[in-house]
Parts: C-alpha cells; structure tokens; sequence
C-alpha cells in the first residue's frame, strides 16, 4: 500500500506507532523547556514560544485551505481547542504542583479515556485494555515510589493536572467521533489553538508575564525553528491521524511512553541514576502500551499449542 493510500485510508498498527512514538518524543519534551527557562522563557511563554513558530508556518496553509477549515465547523475547532487545552494545562500544571504529583495526576488519561470510548461511542472495555492500564499504572507508581497509591488533588497545580489528562482523554474520544476531519486540517488547529491559548494565559496566571529580552530570542531561534520544522509539526500531524484510528483509553497507554524516555533522557542528561525500580516501571509500562497487541498473541499461541 502506498504512503498515500495508507494516509487516506489509515493503518492501525502504524496509528499505534504514531502515539507510541508521540509519547516518547513528549518524554524528552523537558529539555527543550529546560533550556528556554535558562534563556528566561519559563512555564506558559516556553510552552507558548515552542507553538508559536509551527503556527506561524501553518498559517499560509490554513488560509490555502480555508474551505475545508469552515467544512469542518465547530467539530474541528472544538476538538483542536481541546488538544490544545489539554496540552498547556499539563505544561502549566509543573508551576504549581510537584512533577510527581503532575505526570501521576494526568496519566490517569487512559482511565478517562476507556470511559468516554463506552459512554459516548458505545465502544467495549475489552479484558485487554484493563489489563493494560492495570500495567501502566503499576509501572507508573514503581518508578515514581509511590508506597500509598495516586495522590489526591491538593492545589492549583494538581487541579491543571488531573483537569488536562480529562481533556485530554475528551480531545482523543473527539477525534474518533469525527473521524473525517484531515489531519492536516486538525494539526493546524491543535496548534494555532496552543499558540493563542499560551499568550492569553500569560495575562491571566500569576508570575508568567516577564517579557523576555531581544537576544534571548535571538539566541534560541537557532536551534528552536529546526526543532518545530523537524520534530514538533511532523510528531503533532502523526498524533492527529493516528488518533481517530485507535480507542481512547489505548492511545492514553501508547502515550506513557513519556513516563519511559522521560526517565532514561534524565538519567543520560542529569545526575538521576536508574535501577532495577525504574527498569521494573519502564517495562511494566512498555507491556501496557502493547497489551493489546500482545495477549490476543498470546492466546492464539496457546490455542495453536493445545490444538497441535
């Protein structure tokens, strides 16, 4: 099947891939905002700044492409406004709250997920995704030591954090529920919808509005618009098409990836060493990504084995 055909018409084990790896790109998604906070873009303005540039590249499409942007109506502006939503909610969450306590309270997504999937598209919580999400939240809590389980929302930060997984979770059901909208068409909405939420967010959250100097962006323009050409725009547009293709709650288990190259990008970049706790999570996690690939492999083994 051509590249074209399979952009048109989908591919479930290449969706599955698109999330996969849409998770394990946002797990290194702090070394970039690390170096923006060091250059004075912190917190919202870092989020914002890194959108801002596919926004503005996107733009001349959205204008080529305008009648297809109106065909896609209030469906394709409120599922864009909610990735969007969901994304800057997560980033500004670790402002206010723990990042422990941020990445646990939002990873509760592929819950939520698995829940919209029944109650909206009548879609069946199969023994597979249980199991699967039982893993992810095993591996989760192992490799952030957590001994009493998933905290309980405490301030502001927790709030953003447990709110963003939930939109989250709605945006990827939004997305299967209008499956026709073109991923190019809902990458470019995601963004823009990013770009604007960030800048009006700097008005309205305390401590965000420091307005950096010229040479600061000056000196992160290098490095940043290779990164939104290169990684960002291509990583976005490979989330938006896989999405529609896949069950909420199973893209929310591909995504944890994150949690996993997260803590290996750490440990290679910082002074955080990994053992045997977090090489327990990371495989614990890996097999909830592919749960739903692995036992139905499983069982079909052991039905061959008996039949043989």
């Amino acid at each position: 099947m051509r590249a074209q055909q399979i952009f048109a018409r989908g591919h479930l084990g290449l969706a599955r891939t698109a999330c996969l790896l849409g998770g394990a790109v946002w797990g290194a998604y702090w070394i970039p905002l690390r170096v923006l906070d060091a250059s004075g873009f912190s917190g919202v303005l870092a989020t914002g700044v890194i959108h801002i540039i596919p926004a503005l590249i996107l733009l001349p499409l959205m204008l080529i492409r305008r009648s297809s942007f109106r065909r896609g109506g209030i469906a394709l502006q409120s599922t864009g406004a909610a990735m969007a939503l969901g994304i800057l909610l997560y980033s500004t969450a670790f402002l206010y709250t723990d990042v422990v306590r941020a990445v646990l309270l939002y990873y509760l997504t592929p819950i939520w997920g698995t829940l919209f999937a029944r109650l909206w598209l009548a879609e069946k919580i199969s023994f597979d995704r249980i199991f699967g999400i039982v893993l992810g939240m095993a591996g989760m809590l192992i490799i952030f030591n957590i001994d009493q389980g998933l905290p309980a929302p405490k301030n502001p930060g927790d709030w953003m954090a447990l709110g963003s997984g939930v939109i989250w979770a709605l945006a990827a059901t939004l997305t299967r529920r209008f499956p026709s909208q073109h991923a190019v068409d809902l990458v470019s909405t995601w963004i823009i919808w990013v770009a604007g939420l960030a800048i009006l967010a700097m008005f309205f959250l305390p401590g965000t509005a420091s307005i950096p100097t010229a040479e600061a962006y000056r000196s992160v323009l290098p490095w940043l618009v290779p990164l939104s050409l290169f990684v960002v725009l291509p990583v976005y547009l490979a989330i938006t098409w896989g999405l529609p293709q896949l069950n909420p709650g199973t893209s929310g288990l591909l995504f944890m990836t994150e949690i996993s190259v997260g803590t290996l990008t750490a440990a290679w970049l910082t002074s955080e060493i990994i053992g045997p706790r977090e090489i327990t999570g990371i495989i614990l996690i890996s097999l909830a990504g592919l749960s739903e690939l692995l036992l139905p492999a499983l069982r079909n083994a052991m039905r061959w084995t008996k039949a043989s």
